[in-house]
């Protein structure tokens, strides 16, 4: 069964159609820039686009970077403020003409990760985060998800440490991988402390170069493994939860 997920980012909006059997996407990706100001109507017509580019038909499953319930956006760190309060669900089911599910777009990553990726199988408390623009958090225990736990603005040495820790951080302030690790490192631990993970899955886009920063990370008791999705990881997160929602559209599609 295919089901169509699209994965908006503080910089990139991408999406493909999924194998929910396989986890896997059934086309390359198609992405685009996320439009600025990414108001709601800009992101929802970049949304269509990516969809319309595989003239696809059916339930689509979208991600979103902020507070999620109920297919209504609560916040809106790295997109613009018009999102609070947004019938996000609504709007863009609307602009795609298809049934539509919105959630918190780490949560997505970590779904994917949890049931396709480095933490299937995995009991006990589980913690994904996704390093971009910001870095997004999916918390499970015993598989299952705590919903917009938001991680990344937890504050770290009086900062929030999305600000400091995130590979956007690293790019600004052009930091050598080891000092970018030291960063994460600090992030990791404080995390550790507040909740015990048994295993921290590290996602986004830096994770196809996790072997130039994990080795560097030291003093974290749980285990790090990089994402074994990795930046596709939202897609496939997205259209389970589409998958989910609308099984009986799904299967037809």
């Amino acid at each position: 069964m295919d089901v169509f997920g699209v994965d908006i980012g503080g910089s990139g909006i991408k999406g493909a159609p999924v194998d929910l059997k396989r986890g896997e996407l059934t086309e390359e990706r198609f992405k685009i820039l996320t439009p600025k100001p990414a108001t709601p109507d800009a992101v929802a017509d970049s949304v269509r686009e990516v969809v319309a580019n595989f003239g696809w038909s059916g339930p689509v499953g979208v991600t979103f970077p902020g507070v999620v319930v109920d297919g209504t956006t609560c916040t809106a760190a790295n997109v613009a403020e018009e999102w609070v309060g947004v019938d996000a669900a609504g709007l863009l089911g609307e602009r795609l003409d298809s049934p539509v599910t919105v959630l918190n777009d780490a949560d997505a990553a970590g779904l994917a990760e949890l049931h396709y990726g480095a933490a299937r199988g995995r009991r006990g408390t589980v913690v994904v985060l996704t390093f971009g623009t910001g870095i997004g958090s999916a918390v499970f225990t015993d598989g299952k998800l705590v919903p917009n736990t938001e991680l990344g603005h937890l504050e770290l040495q009086g900062h929030d440490a999305e600000t400091r820790a995130s590979t956007r951080a690293k790019d600004e302030e052009d930091l050598s991988w080891q000092r970018w690790a030291r960063r994460v490192q600090r992030y990791l631990a404080h995390v550790e402390k507040l909740f015990t993970p048994e295993l921290f899955v590290i996602g986004g886009g830096v994770s196809r170069k996790a072997d130039k920063f994990l080795p560097l990370i030291e003093g974290v008791s749980a285990e790090i493994l990089p994402a074994q999705l990795q930046n596709n990881a939202g897609i496939v997160g997205a259209a389970m939860a589409a998958g989910a929602a609308w099984p009986g559209p799904a299967a037809a599609a």
